[in-house]
């Protein structure tokens, strides 16, 4: 009976994660609950592997059916905690194809609202100085700032950040404003990059907000254009007390959850649409992609899979562990990513924790080209 029990288990088990896959692969606007089966994926994945253990030692040849599961949807369990403990972070080779250095970071405007800012603005000139000084050939800045020549501010040259991150280091900027603000102000994005940008562009989801998305072909020193994509999807328009309240006790449930499950669908009803365009732009794409973006969505989500279906992610790749990058009180957290297309090697990933600067963590990737283009 105990056997019979645990193989029913098994067998259920083994269902939730096929389910919870399909649900993944479902948009919020056909059928909204489905973002919810999605969210079990990785306990689901984590039951399965424990049953794995479970039968090698009660009964090894049951335990090639959650064995086999666990191989086909290794892919999904890396999407939300990248195992490589043996790769080792070698530089790539140069003659095997140009390299490209990609920095992704929301900036959160560089702090410039009051409520954001510190003593003598450390946080906002530390962040504009790391940006300056990094050696990526190319960043991708969402909640971009900037406070052009001319602009009525009483912060002098803090936030003149086009020209302290672009020309001042030697790059090229493609600055696409949602927002001129009476004071001259710029918000928007931002590509920067130290190779010469040929051809630019703007995504607008509708109306042009902060949500949208702006790409810039980049020709290489080899003379191979690549494409860089930088979005920002909706997000889910959630505070984070909120969050935390609803989680923390009942009363914060019955006061919070109702409200907060309206928001959550919202959101992903308009990211899943934002992705969808995305898509689509990627597929009449001629050159190699790289892409940059703030999903507002966790790796098991309908957002994530459609990119995943298409690129690389960077971190999945190479990483190790979680790779969390939001900067809060909600733990294990991946919601910025970089993706490459399939002639890209992707050689290291890793996420700049030591710049606490913003509510999202930058990152940065290297990736080598596989084969000439042009």
């Amino acid at each position: 009976m105990r056997r019979s029990f645990a193989f029913k288990s098994t067998v259920l088990v083994m269902g939730w994660v096929l389910v919870a896959i399909a649900c993944a692969q479902v948009p919020a606007y056909t059928f909204w609950p489905a973002i919810f089966g999605a969210l079990t994926l990785p306990v689901a994945l984590l039951l399965n592997l424990l049953l794995v253990g479970y039968w090698l030692l009660r009964r090894w040849p049951v335990a090639l059916l959650p064995l086999a599961l666990a191989v086909l949807t290794w892919p999904h369990f890396q999407r939300g905690l990248a195992l490589h403990p043996f790769r080792a972070a070698n530089a790539p080779a140069p003659a095997a194809g140009p390299v490209v250095t990609v920095l992704s970071a929301n900036v959160r405007i560089f702090n410039v609202y009051p409520q954001l800012r510190n003593a003598g603005l450390q946080s906002s000139k530390a962040m504009v100085q790391w940006l300056q000084e990094s050696p990526a050939d190319i960043l991708c800045l969402q909640e971009f700032y900037n406070e052009p020549a001319g602009t009525r501010t009483q912060d002098g040259a803090v936030f003149r950040t086009v020209d302290n991150i672009g020309r001042e280091a030697g790059r090229q900027v493609f600055l696409s404003k949602t927002l001129t603000n009476s004071a001259g102000a710029e918000f928007g994005m931002a590509i920067f990059s130290r190779f010469p940008i040929v051809r630019r562009g703007t995504i607008s989801f509708g109306k042009l907000t902060q949500n949208h998305a702006m790409w810039a072909d980049v020709r290489l020193p080899s003379r191979d254009t690549v494409r860089v994509y930088s979005f920002h999807l909706q997000s889910m328009s959630m505070d984070e007390k909120d969050i935390v309240d609803s989680y923390s006790s009942k009363a914060g449930l019955k006061q919070k959850g109702l409200d907060l499950l309206r928001r959550f669908k919202r959101g992903a009803v308009a990211r899943h649409w934002q992705v969808d365009t995305m898509v689509q732009r990627f597929a009449r794409c001629r050159y190699p992609i790289l892409l940059c973006a703030d999903l507002n969505d966790v790796p098991y989500s309908y957002s994530y899979d459609q990119l995943a279906d298409h690129f690389q992610n960077a971190w999945a790749t190479v990483g190790n562990g979680v790779g969390s990058t939001y900067n809060g009180r909600l733990p294990f957290v991946r919601i910025d990513n970089q993706f490459a297309g399939p002639q890209f090697t992707v050689a290291d990933c890793r996420v700049h924790y030591e710049i606490p600067y913003s509510d999202h963590f930058p990152t940065t990737a290297t990736y080598q080209l596989r084969k000439s283009t042009h």
